[in-house]
C-alpha cells in the first residue's frame, strides 16, 4: 500500500549517549539471563537482530519469549548478562528505550468509550507529542494500519483484527527504530493474519524498521520472518533464515515435487535411476510426485537431470519445484534433539 500522507520528519532523539560504539545491531545480547527462584526462565541468551529485519521469536508458551521482551524493553531486571537495544542498556535507561521502542504487548486494551483516533490522541500527549504534530503521526499511523475510516468510531466495536491493527498504530506514534510484538495474531481470523502479516512487511519496508516478532504459531512466522530463533525451555537452541536452519536440525536431504500430465507412463523408475534420488512416490490425493535427493547439495544437479531425463523419456513433465523445508518439522526435530544433547548452534547468515 502506498500511503498518501507525508511521514513527519523523524524527531531528534534526546538521552542519555548509546552504551554501545555501534547500533548496527537494534538488538543485541549476551549471555542475558532470567531467574524466578529455582526456575531458569532465560538461560544466557545471545542473540542478534538485524536493521530493517523481521525477526520471529519462536516458541511454545513458557518457552521464555515473553520474559525476554520484558527484559529488552526494561520492564523487568535480568538476572545476568547484558542486552542493549538501539545501543542503550534497558536496565540503565528504561525510558529512553520505551521511547525509541514501540511495543504491542500479546493483549492490547483500550478505552471502549473513546474512539480509536481519541485513545491515539491519549498516547500522542503521553508520549509528550503536541498537538500538530501529534495530529500528523496519528493521521499517517492509521493510514498505515488501514483504519482512516473508523478512526472515529468507538473501540467497544472493533474486531479484534482492528483492535491489533490499533495496537500497532499505537506503537508507531513516537515514530519508533524497533517494533516489539508479542503474539500480535493471537485469537485473529485467517483474514485478519494476512492482514497484519502484510501489514509488518509494509512498514519494514517503507519506514525502514526492525521488528521483533514473538509467537507460537510456525507458519505465520516462516511466511514473514526473514530469520528464526528458536526458544525451548528457556534456552536459544537455534538461529537463522528457514533454509539455514533446516540444513542445521534437517536430516541432510532436499525435497522435490513433480507433476505430470495425465496419462504419462508411471515415472517413478525413471526418476529413481537418477543418481542422487533416493525415493521417488506418488501422493495419492494430490497426484503430484515427491523427490528425495540426498544430500540436499545435490538438489540443483538432480533437477537439472530430471528434465534432461523427462525430454528422452517423453514423461511430459509439467512442473518441478524445490519444496520450501517446513519449519514445523525442524522445530519439532530441533526441541526434541535439545532433549538429546544438542548444543546451542547458531547459523551465520
Amino acid at each position: 500500500m502506498t500511503t498518501a500522507t507525508t511521514r513527519p520528519a523523524r524527531r531528534r532523539r534526546h538521552g542519555p549517549a548509546s552504551d554501545s560504539p555501534s547500533e548496527a545491531a537494534p538488538i543485541r545480547t549476551r549471555a542475558l539471563t532470567k531467574r524466578y527462584g529455582e526456575r531458569i526462565a532465560v538461560d544466557a541468551l545471545d542473540l542478534e537482530v538485524h536493521a530493517g529485519e523481521i525477526f520471529g521469536l519462536l516458541g511454545q508458551n513458557g518457552a521464555g519469549k515473553t520474559t525476554t521482551i520484558l527484559m529488552l524493553l526494561g520492564l523487568t531486571e535480568p538476572s545476568g548478562g547484558s542486552a542493549r537495544v538501539v545501543g542503550l542498556d534497558p536496565t540503565r535507561h528504561p525510558l529512553e528505550v520505551k521511547r525509541r521502542v514501540g511495543y504491542l504487548p500479546d493483549s492490547v486494551g483500550f478505552y471502549g468509550s473513546m474512539t480509536g483516533r481519541a485513545n491515539l490522541r491519549y498516547t500522542a500527549r503521553l508520549n509528550g507529542l503536541v498537538e500538530e504534530e501529534a495530529e500528523e503521526h496519528i493521521a499517517l499511523a492509521l493510514e498505515q494500519v488501514g483504519l482512516t475510516d473508523r478512526a472515529d468510531s468507538r473501540t467497544d466495536t472493533y474486531s479484534r483484527g482492528m483492535l491489533q491493527r490499533l495496537g500497532i498504530a499505537d506503537a508507531l506514534l513516537k515514530d519508533p527504530d524497533v517494533l516489539i510484538l508479542d503474539e500480535p495474531t493471537a485469537s485473529i481470523d485467517p483474514i485478519g493474519i494476512a492482514e497484519i502479516l502484510g501489514l509488518l512487511r509494509r512498514l519494514v519496508r517503507e519506514r525502514g524498521m526492525t521488528v521483533l516478532l514473538s509467537s507460537h504459531l510456525l507458519d505465520q512466522v516462516q511466511s514473514i520472518c526473514d530469520r528464526v530463533g528458536i526458544f525451548a525451555h528457556g534456552k536459544l537452541i537455534g538461529v537463522g533464515t528457514v533454509p539455514e536452519l533446516a540444513t542445521t536440525f534437517g536430516d541432510g536431504a532436499a525435497h522435490l515435487e513433480a507433476t505430470f500430465l495425465d496419462g504419462t507412463t508411471d515415472p517413478a523408475g525413471a526418476l529413481r535411476e537418477v543418481p542422487g534420488v533416493e525415493a521417488a512416490e506418488r501422493d495419492a490425493d494430490s497426484g503430484t510426485w515427491r523427490i528425495v535427493v540426498r544430500p540436499a547439495t545435490e538438489s540443483v544437479r538432480v533437477r537439472e537431470a530430471i528434465i534432461d531425463l523427462g525430454a528422452k523419456r517423453a514423461l511430459r513433465m509439467t512442473s518441478l519445484r524445490e519444496l520450501e523445508p517446513s519449519l514445523e518439522d525442524i522445530y519439532r526435530t530441533a526441541v526434541a534433539g535439545m532433549t538429546r544433547g544438542f548444543a546451542v548452534e547458531e547459523v551465520t547468515a
